[in-house]
């Protein structure tokens, strides 16, 4: 073994700060480091500035912000939602008893108590609340005069049993069973639809409104009864209360970043730089946010820590850049300009291929999506300020330990005087072989072809009952299930408008085309019940002839049609018949059960012709996702195309080279293909808290590659072969990227423990694509390189110093050692 040799002075080098020349560099360099405590003056008043605005930050989401607000089904919802009685914006609240039937004096005292205080909450749109207690309970009989009707709770009620009796036989004529009433009679609803703000305008705090349902079903289960609430704004609020315990997850993962950073550095300055400056990232981007008039909502909770994470791997790539430079001999100030120098560039070429692939998702016509590509564009852009520049201007006065500088110096000695190279350089550096690198290729081809075809069985939509947010056995899914299996009328809604001239939506032809779509839907799988005004006219013509089902037909004589439907609620057709609904009861919102129901009503359309009457999709929780779906599922490959093509663009203006596009491009299409693999085979659809996943793995992918290519091209201009440039980008970047994969895979890792599911699920996928990312880069560049790339015989290159000089072998801490 060759003796290490010690790093001698070098007083007269350019590594001294009295012989390196200011003005040397190019001007983004000379500008910042020449005044750099002003730079840090300005980044200290920014940062207190939006820490300030960061604690004005309203953690809440949006009902209307969920919305395709550009499909023509959301459209059609949008101008007709004051004539729809079903809104996806609403909570079922069934209230139980456990001991008996709801026709017990204490339960309906109970019931009236809690209805009362549920129609009083601030935001609640009390024209749609609807109870037993309420006044749009009502019911309908035949009687020798024609017609009675009334309210369910009948009149003087007073809780005897002859009132709980009337109560009884009112419930029964009003078809409530099923629907208000579940079939065993032990419980019963209260139906709640919310507005979209509250009478100030302000928009619905559905993290508020969740806990004040919580305290009246803590309050009334004292009482005897049990509670169970289901609904978007109750999944809102619940995954609203879950980021607690996610922000207990991100710390974890900064102190677990911390604990492996220290590690490889042994340097507790430099490791506080990296993460400080992150951390800065994440503050500056949280304090935009209320300041542009933004909130955090439960769907772009991720956006903070892959803002971090991002951070973190741009941040140990300069700190690994100075490191090197002052383990070669240079003063912390030379060694900070140095790497700024060399890094600068891929850094913000990585950093802006982030920025465009998340602003993409603007073209996404959801308004929560559409936040969080602004929220990640933002604090992409921000690492720029926090994580290129802070970072190098800060380790130029802190420097690094002699510790940590002489471990790395040791260490690089070591391997070029003759020791052993580290068992993973002499592993990766196979794949610059023709050999070696064929096999990768064609494994990845494999993998490819793999991913593509377990990618067929990627749905589009939820693909579990209940919410898909939270965990099969949360507090939510548990009360779904009670509801589902307790009620004949779904909580799934589906519905659709009819609209026609005034008066003519009781016309013959109406009702009839109207009854042959209902026809259609009852007899699909996933339709349970449903409900239109043709239905409805034939039931009464049923009752009205002592129930006979001979009359169980729409007959051809308008003045009779008239007079029935006069007796429809407002709910199915409104006063002058111009507004009518067809209302399909789901057995769940599966994405194939949504599917049929729109095929099913487009195929009608197409095919039968709707005469006079216009058939409008739709309305609804269903209806409403229905459109999602669809906006979705036509956003998933346009999203790749524009992100990927982003990141090309960018990349061509950095390399100038095709070839050296495909070998940074390639690794990253493989990794989005497994992807959508993995996401299959963990059962996760395409949906709105999903779609942006992808993209943002990309975003971090792109970082590793840029790094590796920009050191390998530097050095392979310099005449190196591919084995001795790639060795040297190991060493120098490619070390840190092995680094910062794992230790951000295993930092997501820890979210496979969250109670909420979606955010379990995405640690799962994001873990995957952070180790493909890096595995992608480390394996396939070099192989794809030994095909596509070649090394320069000879050039001119420029030095740190600025100066021409002959191409010579890649520069190491030995040669520096040997001068």
């Amino acid at each position: 073994m060759k003796p290490i040799k010690e790093a001698p002075s070098h007083k007269n080098s350019v590594s001294e700060p009295e012989n390196f020349d200011p003005k040397s560099g190019p001007l983004a360099e000379r500008l910042l480091f020449n005044n750099r405590l002003w730079v840090l003056i300005i980044c200290m008043i920014i940062t207190i500035v939006l820490g300030f605005q960061a604690s004005k930050l309203v953690f809440n989401t949006s009902y209307e912000k969920m919305l395709p607000s550009q499909n023509p089904y959301i459209v059609n919802y949008l101008e007709n939602k004051e004539s729809v009685s079903e809104s996806g914006n609403a909570v079922r609240i069934a209230v139980e008893n456990p001991r008996g039937t709801i026709y017990e004096a204490e339960y309906m005292d109970i019931l009236r108590r809690m209805s009362d205080e549920v129609f009083l909450l601030p935001g609640v749109y009390r024209q749609l609340v609807k109870s037993l207690w309420t006044p749009n309970a009502r019911w309908t009989t035949v009687v020798e005069q024609g017609l009675d009707q009334g309210p369910i709770i009948p009149d003087g009620y007073d809780g005897s049993k002859e009132s709980l009796g009337l109560l009884q036989r009112n419930v029964l004529l009003a078809n409530e069973v099923g629907q208000t009433v579940a079939f065993d009679h032990k419980s019963s609803i209260i139906y709640v639809s919310l507005l979209g703000t509250y009478a100030d305008g302000t928009p619905i705090d559905y993290g508020n409104f969740s806990h004040n349902l919580e305290a009246l079903r803590t309050k009334y289960e004292k009482e005897g009864v049990r509670v169970h609430i289901i609904g978007f704004p109750k999944v809102a609020g619940d995954l609203i209360a879950g980021l607690q315990q996610i922000l207990f997850y991100f710390g974890a993962a900064i102190l677990f970043t911390c604990l492996v950073v220290y590690w490889y550095t042994r340097c507790v300055r430099a490791t506080a730089i990296v993460v400080i400056c992150s951390l800065m990232a994440v503050v500056w981007q949280l304090g935009l946010l209320p300041s542009l008039g933004m909130v955090l909502d439960p769907y772009s909770i991720l956006v903070p820590f892959l803002v971090f994470a991002i951070g973190i791997s741009h941040g140990a790539q300069k700190m690994n850049g100075v490191m090197q430079d002052l383990g070669r001999g240079h003063n912390k100030l030379v060694a900070a300009r140095f790497t700024f120098r060399r890094l600068f560039l891929p850094g913000l070429t990585a950093l802006l291929s982030d920025m465009v692939g998340f602003a993409v998702l603007l073209v996404i016509q959801i308004g929560v999506i559409q936040e969080l590509a602004i929220s990640a564009s933002i604090g992409v852009g921000v690492l720029i300020f926090t994580n290129l520049i802070l970072v190098p201007i800060m380790l130029s006065y802190t420097g690094m330990s002699a510790k940590a500088v002489n471990r790395a110096l040791q260490s690089e000695i070591a391997e070029t005087n003759g020791e052993k190279k580290h068992f993973l350089w002499r592993f990766f550096d196979l794949f610059t072989e023709r050999k070696w690198a064929s096999i990768a290729i064609v494994c990845g081809l494999a993998l490819a072809l793999f991913g593509f075809w377990g990618s067929r069985d990627l749905r589009i939509g939820d693909l579990d009952p209940g919410a898909p947010e939270l965990r099969p056995d949360s507090k939510y899914n548990k009360d779904n299930a009670f509801i589902t299996e307790n009620y004949g009328a779904s909580s799934d809604v589906f519905g659709i408008m009819v609209k026609t001239d005034v008066y003519k939506g009781a016309n013959l032809e109406a009702l009839l085309t109207v009854d042959a779509l209902d026809w259609e839907l009852q007899h699909l799988e996933g339709v349970e019940y449903t409900k239109s005004l043709p239905l409805f006219i034939r039931r009464l013509q049923v009752a009205l002839s002592d129930g006979n089902f001979k009359w169980y037909e729409i007959i051809p004589n308008t003045s009779m049609l008239g007079s029935l439907a006069a007796r429809a609620p407002r709910e199915v057709v409104n006063g002058v018949y111009s507004f009518s609904t067809l209302t399909a009861y789901l057995k769940d919102h599966k994405a194939d059960t949504l599917t049929s129901v729109v095929d099913t009503v487009e195929d009608f359309k197409s095919k039968r012709g709707t005469g006079d009457s216009e058939l409008l999709l739709a309305f609804g929780n269903a209806g409403i996702e229905a459109a999602t779906n669809i906006v979705v599922k036509k956003a998933n490959q346009k999203m790749l195309f524009w992100v990927y093509g982003a990141v090309i663009a960018l990349c061509f203006v950095t390399f100038r080279s095709w070839r050296l596009i495909v070998v940074a491009v390639l690794p990253l299409m493989l990794t989005s293909v497994l992807a959508e693999a993995v996401m299959v085979w963990l059962g996760i659809g395409v949906k709105v808290s999903t779609l942006p996943v992808i993209a943002l793995g990309v975003g971090v992918g792109v970082d590793y590659a840029l790094y590796i290519m920009a050191v390998m091209q530097q050095q392979l201009n310099k005449g190196d072969t591919l084995s001795e440039a790639y060795y040297c980008t190991l060493k120098f970047t490619g070390k840190v990227v092995i680094l910062i994969g794992i230790t951000l895979a295993m930092g997501v890792m820890t979210w496979a423990f969250s109670p909420i599911k979606f955010q379990a699920d995405m640690g799962v996928l994001l873990a995957f694509m952070f180790i493909w990312n890096m595995l992608g880069a480390l394996i396939l560049i070099p192989a794809l390189s030994h095909f596509l790339l070649k090394p320069k015989k000879s050039c001119v290159v420029i030095t740190e110093q600025g100066n021409e000089s002959p191409a010579q072998p890649h520069s190491s801490i030995a040669q520096h050692t040997s001068r």
